[in-house]
């Protein structure tokens, strides 16, 4: 496995520096990269896999990667944010003026909020599927001016930079998927066992149990009064 991620993001038409950083990093200096393949534009292509680098939703790219897996080996890049700074500007390209800590960090388990719209796609024989957990820094500037209801906290994201890459997380089967989940669970197991093993909400393990329903990493086999019963597929 690779400890090398890439971050595709755009802000309009304008590439961050944490897209154009992790690109060249990710290709590296034999791969090509903006290639058009099929009609669309691949971030890099290395030998005869191609490089599909997401930062957005996956929703957004299943067609796509669903067309380029008929003829190709695919990667597919989704960095989840597990730490973000964010450094306020003065201005547009203005002087910085604090820096904290965003509330919001990332886990590893957002994978799975993703995977709800990606479960047509993956797994498949020839995709590869890395989760790359990054830290960031955000620099952004005030937004009122433009022509949006102001509100005090608006602002317009100049830029993002990478500060690490922390880990890797590789998944090319369903069974990848059900290895996240804590040892220790009953046999079979309901949302409620894997929200109270791993400390999460109990949507958030419906979320997860209906991923590994869809990619055929588990198998419902019952009922405990109104909750499905699952096991790990054979």
């Amino acid at each position: 496995m690779h400890l090398i991620a890439a971050v595709g993001y755009q802000f309009g038409c304008m590439e961050t520096t944490l897209h154009r950083q992790l690109k060249a990093l990710y290709a590296g200096p034999e791969a090509c990269v903006e290639q058009r393949i099929a009609g669309y534009r691949i971030d890099a292509v290395r030998g005869e896999q191609l490089v599909e680098i997401q930062h957005g939703g996956l929703a957004a790219i299943r067609t796509k990667i669903a067309r380029l897996l008929e003829d190709h080996a695919v990667l597919v890049v989704k960095p989840l944010v597990v730490r973000k700074e964010l450094v306020k500007l003065k201005k547009r390209g203005g002087k910085e003026v604090s820096r904290r800590l965003s509330p919001k960090q990332g886990t590893l388990l957002d994978l799975f909020h993703e995977l709800v719209y990606f479960t047509r796609v993956f797994p498949h024989p020839r995709l590869t599927l890395q989760t790359p957990l990054v830290e960031i820094e955000e620099r952004r500037y005030p937004g009122h001016g433009r022509r949006r209801r102001w509100r005090q906290n608006d602002h317009v994201v100049e830029d993002q930079r990478l500060v690490a890459v922390v880990g890797v997380h590789e998944f090319q089967t369903a069974d990848d998927l059900f290895r996240l989940l804590p040892a220790g669970l009953p046999e079979p197991f309901h949302s409620g066992h894997l929200a109270e093993a791993m400390s999460i909400r109990r949507w958030v393990a419906q979320r997860i149990v209906y991923c590994l329903r869809k990619t055929g990493a588990a198998n419902t086999c019952g009922k405990s009064g109104n909750a499905l019963l699952y096991e790990r597929a054979a």
